[in-house]
């Protein structure tokens, strides 16, 4: 079961100046972030997970002149699963400053991630011993020495709970009110090699 939820902002400005689109993309993410922290939310919680300002070209003339500047900030808001009933609070302090909600996730913990990582590579890897009895045992061999062990793939992916696409802010405060965990599964491939 996920034990973090992760609330994704995006915040895009717009500028005749770069410094113009960039300051008033911080103006948001200063009302988004003096919001959540008068609702009691910490700061740590609130995470900047990618910031750009680039300039927007017009190629109708063929010369790809210059039209103004964007800013973008894509911001996670995360808090822990047993806290999921504040999303609410969350969704609203974004939207009311002006921040687009893209995305809502529920998570594992880095903490979460290692263990069930290494509980299924341990799993794998007995399954791999298991096949590889049942293969030399079929031969009419016994299994021999280890030779070699690799992994091929860890699999971990967050659930999507909610994606805000083309959704109104009513329609997402709406939703978010229905999204509850679930299950969520961590996959492991090793490649092992024994002697027969």
């Amino acid at each position: 079961i996920p034990d973090l939820v992760g609330v994704y902002f995006t915040i895009d400005t717009q500028g005749a100046t770069s410094n113009e689109a960039a300051d008033k993309n911080s103006d948001i993410f200063d009302a988004l972030s003096a919001s959540l922290i008068s609702k009691g939310f910490e700061e740590a919680q609130i995470q900047t997970q990618s910031y750009s300002v680039y300039p927007e070209y017009d190629y109708r003339t063929g010369t790809g002149k210059v039209t103004g500047y964007k800013a973008t900030h894509t911001i996670k808001i995360e808090l822990s699963a047993n806290d999921s009933d504040k999303i609410g609070e969350v969704i609203d302090s974004g939207i009311d400053a002006g921040a687009g909600v893209s995305y809502i996730n529920f998570e594992l913990s880095q903490e979460n991630q290692n263990k069930y990582k290494a509980e299924a590579m341990k799993l794998a890897s007995q399954d791999a011993k298991i096949k590889a009895e049942a293969v030399a045992s079929g031969l009419g061999k016994n299994l021999g020495s280890l030779v070699s062990v690799s992994v091929n793939d860890y699999g971990y992916v967050p659930w999507l709970a909610y994606d805000s696409a083309g959704a109104t802010p009513a329609e997402i405060k709406t939703a978010v009110t229905e999204i509850q965990p679930s299950d969520q599964q961590i996959s492991a491939s090793v490649t092992v090699v024994f002697r027969i």
